[in-house]
């Protein structure tokens, strides 16, 4: 299917159904929590320049105590009111069924804050995002084999030139709708380079990377994070905007599908992926920090900042193995689109593979709508030949050694 195709795919939007009476009000109150609920932000680690420092000064050897933002007193009061919720109540089957399975996944989610830094939290990280299960681990590990590190690359740009890559990006986009309403926040302390935050798009003030990487990072925050959220704004289910249920391996495998499709997907951030599901595992197997970066660093040569990162993003909260889905969702999605499925259908809100048929049972009854937005990367010259080049690929050959016009 060529992506001329695939764009003309579908209905585009139009007057689209009111959800009835109950669901309404269980998907917008749904939203609500949702927006309390904020687990990322409660297990995101402070200071996270200085842990590295002091993890250097010690020499790679002193585990760092990772320190969060409190959980404020009426947290747990969160899981009372999601129980309480009319889900059984909801008129139409299928909207029934993602919501349903919403509820489960945000009183996961308030578990996983609850049990911060207990033994308890691991198992609820498991519950939420799955555990590392041998065939990915294995694909992992191939990469990490096979896949060499050839980025020449001087990381010299810094937050001020990414800051205005991503404001020429959105005003890119705001042409097109206007009522966008994305903004770019630079952060002192962000425990990532850059990050879409209740659908802004966060840059960490000490960011440092490469100048040929910044329009496949653009590709992948604002094309795939702010686009499918500014879609699932306009459907009259509002979960597509927040995120159904276990979205984050589909917005993570179109993100770094971005990437490769802007033209720069390089063979360093291929293995990072891959590395963030062999430490996933390692947490599992209750693996310190120091573990996880002597494994990462000395044995699979990952550089030695990016392994402590890796390391930390691993072991918040006690044990998180969320990262395990950027491989995972990549994989499926190829596979996916290696099938001949829909690139522009998957841009209609923040949704999971596999609810796919759902959704586009709701696109047939007139309750969910094509996408109005497609990403900037998708008009780029070159994009449909390697969207088809895609199709055809492995994972493990998801890269580019050099950049592609």
């Amino acid at each position: 299917m060529s992506l001329t195709a695939d764009l003309k795919s579908g209905k585009k939007v139009g007057h689209l159904k009111p959800l009835p009476p109950v669901a309404a009000e269980v998907d917008r109150e749904l939203v609500g929590i949702d927006d309390k609920v904020d687990w990322l932000y409660y297990l995101s680690p402070l200071h996270n320049d200085e842990i590295w420092e002091r993890f250097q000064e010690t020499g790679y050897k002193e585990e760092p105590k990772l320190e969060y933002v409190a959980v404020p007193e009426n947290y747990k009061h969160l899981r009372k009111a999601l129980r309480e919720l009319r889900v059984d109540d909801i008129e139409h089957p299928a909207v029934h069924a993602l919501l349903l399975e919403k509820q489960k996944e945000l009183e996961l989610q308030c578990e996983l804050v609850l049990l911060r830094d207990t033994e308890g939290f691991a198992a609820v990280s498991v519950d939420l995002f799955g555990g590392t299960d041998r065939a990915l681990l294995h694909t992992a590990e191939r990469i990490l084999n096979s896949v060499e590190d050839e980025d020449q690359t001087q990381d010299s740009a810094g937050c001020d030139e990414v800051a205005a890559a991503a404001e020429q990006h959105l005003a890119y986009y705001r042409q097109k709708a206007p009522d966008l309403a994305a903004r770019v926040i630079i952060q002192p302390d962000l425990n990532s380079m850059m990050m879409v935050h209740r659908g802004n798009l966060e840059i960490a003030r000490s960011v440092h990377l490469s100048p040929e990487r910044i329009e496949a990072l653009m590709a992948h925050e604002i094309g795939a994070h702010v686009v499918t959220r500014y879609n699932g704004h306009h459907q009259v289910i509002k979960q597509l905007e927040v995120g159904l249920a276990h979205y984050d391996a589909l917005q993570e495998g179109l993100g770094t599908l971005a990437e490769y499709l802007a033209g720069y997907l390089p063979p360093r951030r291929l293995r990072t992926i891959a590395a963030r599901v062999v430490a996933s595992d390692l947490v599992v197997q209750r693996k310190t920090i120091v573990d996880i970066f002597e494994v990462l660093h000395e044995e699979h040569g990952i550089p030695a900042e990016d392994a402590f990162d890796i390391a930390v993003r691993a072991r918040r909260g006690g044990g998180l193995t969320k990262d395990s889905v950027y491989l995972h969702g990549l994989q499926n999605l190829i596979e996916y689109l290696a099938d001949g499925g829909s690139l522009e259908f998957l841009y209609l809100g923040k949704f999971a593979l596999q609810q796919r048929f759902i959704l586009q049972e709701l696109v047939d009854d007139g309750f969910v709508a094509m996408p109005r937005l497609l990403p900037r990367h998708m008009e780029c010259p070159n994009c449909l030949e390697r969207l088809e080049r895609v199709r055809s690929l492995s994972v493990e050959s998801l890269f580019q050694g050099r950049p592609e016009s």
